[in-house]
């Protein structure tokens, strides 16, 4: 009706009905089109409100019709001509002053000036009044919140030390750290464990006790688990939040506590541990969003990598939320393989995070295969921070490589060294690459600073820093996707290969899954033969026996499209 006039309005609107139609009879079709709906009027929005407020013993509904574009005339009121009109032309604009009464003049139209009222005027009086009886401006944010003394990183030092011939998984390893910082009395308190229902999955059972599972009224019913030392063990005082199948619920308790210091001038400390496939890929909105809201804390990736996890399909097996995570500026991504690794990273974290209160937040990939963990290597913590340090060099061969690795892959990785340098007589520097993303980030910076300084000397990024007196072609590989690892490509002077997990996860052992996307050792020997031998420093005859050699089909599907 709004979209036509006074006239169409009589006819269409209240002609339907005699009692309508007697109603406005002495009204003029201008008038009749000055009418407002309830939506658009202030004294009927007003006058329902104040009803309202005085109503007492149940709620009470206000249904306040509207009119879309209320005011734009015929650039689009009650037209719906789109989702949101942006435009307006000059004409167009000149009938809203005039409808609104607003004091612009016709010279001014062009420049479109924001109107506001005088400082002094009773408007801009009762508008300041009346925000702050009600708290204050909005948006308004608190910067930071009761910055934390974070424990030293010797409390975790059971992960620094190694393993010596003990095998567990990265994932028990942030479980053991979790559990000593909860038990850190300045910080321990702080600690908000997430997990959605794979509790037991990641060995998370033991903090049930000691921390307790929150529920708002306690525990009411006898767990299946009750005769266990390990029960599920429900508290109104519980510090775990156990959120049931829901990575969006889980998410959303994430984003509560990792944005509390601003919210509620409280720093609280989040770890969110999930199946890595179910976070980025399922609740993507929510991560970007807690980004954009500068949240604090951690993600944890469980079960990560395409060829980790045998046995549950393609749906577990994750090859590209490192991928995905990258894209939100201030998510800093890492790929640790050792526990030494973690425990670098996570302290770095939380000094960034709580005491230095950088609006960061981190997603770390944590993996269920058990292994034997080194102790931290001195005067490596710089280097894992930064994405890349060096693991070791194997043999003294004439021809070198270097072979960089993350995630499980690192170990087919060494295992690829010792291979090239004890059967091939070819120099193997192994490199532990706990984050590309960083690797690359670094990389843009420097760029930028070049472009930015022409006259300047130009900086080095990271990776030519790292890599300067390493000589021979660069292998990176890891259980992701190859775009992860190729990140680092632009910064590399001389050949670079990416190998990694393209295409759809399989159930399988994880030797035959290596071996089908080609990141298990052999395949990552033989990359590294076929660099050397397009650099010319090998016969192309060596590449052929080595693919002879290691059974490899040089016939086989492509990985990505079988």
């Amino acid at each position: 009706f709004k979209s036509k006039n006074g006239a169409y309005v009589r006819e269409h609107f209240f002609g339907k009905y005699p009692e309508l139609r007697e109603l406005v009879a002495d009204l003029s079709d201008e008038a009749i089109w000055e009418l407002r709906r309830g939506g658009n009027d202030a004294h009927k929005i007003y006058a329902a409100y104040s009803q309202a407020v005085r109503h007492q013993g149940q709620p009470t509904l206000i249904l306040a019709k509207s009119v879309k574009g209320f005011g734009m005339g015929r650039a689009g009121e009650a037209q719906n001509t789109s989702h949101q009109q942006k435009k307006m032309d000059n004409e167009e604009i000149r009938a809203f002053r005039d409808r609104f009464s607003l004091p612009v003049s016709d010279d001014a139209i062009d420049q479109l000036p924001f109107l506001r009222f005088t400082p002094d005027s009773p408007e801009e009086c009762y508008l300041r009044e009346r925000r702050q009886a009600l708290g204050g401006y909005l948006p308004a944010r608190r910067k930071d919140g009761d910055a934390l003394d974070c424990p030293p990183l010797e409390i975790f030092k059971t992960q620094l030390e190694g393993s010596q011939d003990r095998e567990y998984s990265t994932t028990m390893a942030l479980v053991r750290m979790l559990t000593a910082l909860t038990r850190d009395p300045t910080i321990g308190p702080r600690i908000v464990p997430i997990v959605p229902d794979e509790a037991r999955t990641f060995g998370m059972e033991g903090l049930f006790r000691q921390l307790g599972i929150y529920a708002s009224a306690g525990q009411l019913y006898e767990p299946q688990d009750a005769d266990q030392l390990m029960v599920y063990h429900e508290d109104r005082k519980g510090q775990i939040l156990e959120e049931g199948i829901t990575e969006a619920g889980s998410m959303a308790s994430w984003i509560a506590a990792a944005t509390a210091y601003s919210n509620k001038g409280i720093s609280m400390i989040p770890f969110y541990l999930f199946y890595s496939m179910f976070g980025f890929q399922r609740i993507g909105d929510l991560a970007w969003a807690a980004g954009d809201i500068q949240a604090r804390g951690f993600l944890i990736g469980g079960t990560a990598g395409r060829t980790t996890l045998a046995g549950e399909g393609l749906q577990h097996c994750d090859g590209h939320s490192p991928v995905l995570a990258s894209n939100i500026p201030n998510c800093i991504v890492y790929d640790p393989t050792y526990a030494y690794e973690l425990a670098v990273i996570i302290h770095a974290g939380l000094k960034r995070m709580f005491e230095s209160q950088e609006n960061v937040f981190f997603y770390l990939t944590a993996m269920n295969e058990n292994y034997s963990h080194p102790p931290l290597p001195p005067g490596t913590e710089a280097g894992i921070l930064q994405g890349l340090y060096p693991l070791r060099t194997l043999g003294k061969g004439k021809n070198t490589v270097q072979l960089m690795g993350s995630g499980t892959i690192l170990r087919e990785v060494e295992r690829a060294g010792e291979i090239l340098s004890q059967d091939f007589g070819i120099r193997a520097t192994v490199w532990s690459a706990t984050s590309f993303t960083e690797l690359r980030r670094n990389g843009l910076a420097v760029e930028r600073w070049n472009r930015l300084h022409p006259e300047s000397p130009p900086r080095q990024n990271y990776v030519e820093t790292a890599l300067a007196g390493h000589p021979g072609p660069v292998i990176a590989a890891s259980d992701y996707v190859r775009l992860f690892a190729d990140q680092i490509r632009p910064f590399v002077c001389g050949r670079f290969i990416a190998l990694g997990t393209d295409g759809f996860g399989r159930s399988d052992t994880r030797a035959q899954l290596r071996h089908f996307f080609e990141v298990d050792a052999h395949s990552i020997v033989l990359a590294a033969l076929q660099a050397l031998s397009q650099d010319g420093l090998l016969p192309p005859q060596e590449v052929s026996q080595a693919l002879k050699r290691f059974k490899l089909d040089p016939e086989k599907a492509i990985p990505w499209l079988t």
